[in-house]
């Protein structure tokens, strides 16, 4: 009787062990930021955990090289967004978790959690350029046909 309570008691504390260090790697964060850029792949992968990975292009100061920024996304509605806005300057808010054993959790440490249109453009310490929105150009106006002229007899 005490072999059976030791062979069934010993597999559910390592268990419960796994399951307790698996809840506290995804909850707690090592580190938490912003990372501003153009996200230019997006993606889902993975056999059978599928997750969304992909790229933001980092571009600190014009002719400087550029830099990828790469990021796993499980929130589907935090993906649809991002799909979105696609091609357009972004703003993605990132948690990075440390200790994930897998990658059935994702490929990268840094796990997207929102994301925001990012509408200045900084160059340098204190220049900035706003681009012009869309909805702030004039509204086109109706071509104007003339009548020719009738010439006199």
């Amino acid at each position: 009787m005490k072999r059976l309570i030791t062979f069934l008691l010993v597999p559910l504390v390592l268990v419960a062990l796994l399951a307790g260090y698996l809840t506290l790697a995804w909850n707690w964060s090592y580190s938490s930021g912003e990372r501003a850029g153009w996200v230019q792949k997006l993606s889902k992968k993975g056999w059978f955990c599928k997750t969304w990975e992909g790229e933001l292009a980092l571009v600190s100061m014009p002719g400087a090289p550029l830099e990828k920024f790469t990021f796993t996304v499980v929130d589907e509605q935090v993906a649809e967004s991002i799909n979105r806005v696609i091609g357009r300057r972004v703003a993605l808010h990132y948690e990075q978790k440390v200790g994930l054993p897998s990658t059935c959790f994702g490929d990268t440490r840094y796990y997207i959690t929102r994301v925001t249109l990012a509408d200045d453009i900084s160059l340098s310490p204190g220049v900035v350029v706003r681009p012009q929105q869309p909805d702030a150009l004039p509204a086109p106006t109706a071509p104007t046909t003339t009548a020719p002229a009738a010439s006199a007899p």
